[in-house]
Formats: C-alpha cells, sequence, structure tokens
C-alpha cells in the first residue's frame, strides 16, 4: 500500500473558509473518481492561523502503478486541475510513502 500526502497552503486569495469548501465540495468528489484510489483521509488544523499547512491529503492506492495510472487518466488530469484553483501549488508540498500499521488501540 503507497500512499501520496499532500501538505497543502491555501491561495493567498482565499480565506481559509473559502479554501476549506472548494476542498471540501468541489474537490473530494474528483478525488473519488481517480482510478484505483482505495482511501481518501483529510486532516485540517486546530488552529489554522498558527499553521503552515492548511489542510493534509492522505491518498492511498495498492502500488506506485496504480497511482500512476490514476494521475494520467482524465479524472486525475481533472483533479491536478482543480487543484491549482484553490491551493499554492508552489507552497505546498507532495511525499509518496510507504504505510505500515504497527498497532491499533482496542
Amino acid at each position: 500500500m503507497v500512499k501520496m500526502v499532500v501538505l497543502l497552503v491555501r491561495k493567498a486569495s482565499l480565506s481559509y473558509e473559502e479554501f476549506l469548501t472548494h476542498w471540501e465540495e468541489e474537490h473530494v468528489p474528483l478525488v473519488e473518481e481517480l482510478p484505483g484510489v482505495e482511501r481518501y483521509v483529510t486532516s485540517h488544523p486546530t488552529d489554522p492561523e498558527q499553521s503552515v499547512y492548511d489542510g493534509v491529503a492522505e491518498v492511498y492506492f495498492e502500488d506506485m502503478e496504480t497511482l500512476g495510472a490514476a494521475f494520467d487518466s482524465e479524472a486525475g488530469e481533472a483533479l491536478l486541475a482543480d487543484a491549482e484553483e484553490f491551493s499554492d501549488q508552489d507552497a505546498g508540498e507532495v511525499l509518496y510513502m510507504e504505510e505500515e500499521t504497527r498497532f491499533v488501540a482496542e
């Protein structure tokens, strides 16, 4: 299992609320259209005014090949175009990670 972790920074022209609304209402449905996506998790800062990042997105795929194919698809192109509408692509970070669960508390 691999995940793409995206550290999001909102466009300077948007308030945090506008950023969040676009992300949740416009962007998330586009993620659902990605071929091969297995899981999508979003995280929001508890104090946005004190945070370097305005949000974190985790997109899970079976492997890097599936991830690559997803973003090469029409759905992936639409998703990337939309990301530019509400996030500063130069200020954010993208990490590709292998995830291993060490334990789950009961």
